[in-house]
C-alpha cells in the first residue's frame, strides 16, 4: 500500500512466489489453480478470522500455510478450525497441510504504515 502497483517488483517483494514454472516444472498451473484454491477456502473457512495476506510456502511434499489471525473466538474453536482446515486440505491435495498462524487482538495492529 506504500507504493503504486506498478513499482512492486522494484521496490517490495510479494509474500508467496509461484516457482514451479522454473527449470521444467512438472505442474505450473495446477499450482496456481491449487493455491488459488487454498486462499480462498482459508477465507471461507477462517471468515472475518484472517488479519494478513494468506503466505502459502511448498516444501517437498509438505505445503506450509502462514498467516495472522484475529483474536475473536475461543481458543477450542481455534484448534477446530486448525484441525478441520489441516485435515480436509491434506484430502484435497493429497499432501500434508501445515497451518502456522500468529494471533493478534485487534486488526489494526498488523497495520505498520497509513497512506
Amino acid at each position: 500500500m506504500a507504493g503504486p502497483p506498478h513499482t512492486i517488483a522494484h521496490i517490495k517483494g510479494w509474500n508467496s512466489w509461484n516457482t514451479c514454472n522454473m527449470l521444467d516444472g512438472l505442474r505450473p498451473a495446477e499450482t496456481a489453480i491449487d493455491d488459488e484454491f487454498i486462499r480462498r477456502f482459508m477465507m471461507g473457512t477462517w471468515h472475518d478470522l484472517i488479519a494478513s495476506e494468506i503466505i502459502i510456502k511448498r516444501q517437498h511434499n509438505i505445503i506450509r500455510i502462514a498467516a495472522i489471525t484475529v483474536q475473536k473466538i475461543s481458543v477450542t474453536k481455534v484448534y477446530f478450525l486448525i484441525g478441520y482446515t489441516e485435515e480436509i486440505l491434506s484430502y484435497w491435495l493429497q499432501c500434508p497441510i501445515k497451518l502456522e498462524l500468529q494471533t493478534v487482538e485487534d486488526r489494526t495492529a498488523v497495520v505498520f504504515k497509513y497512506i
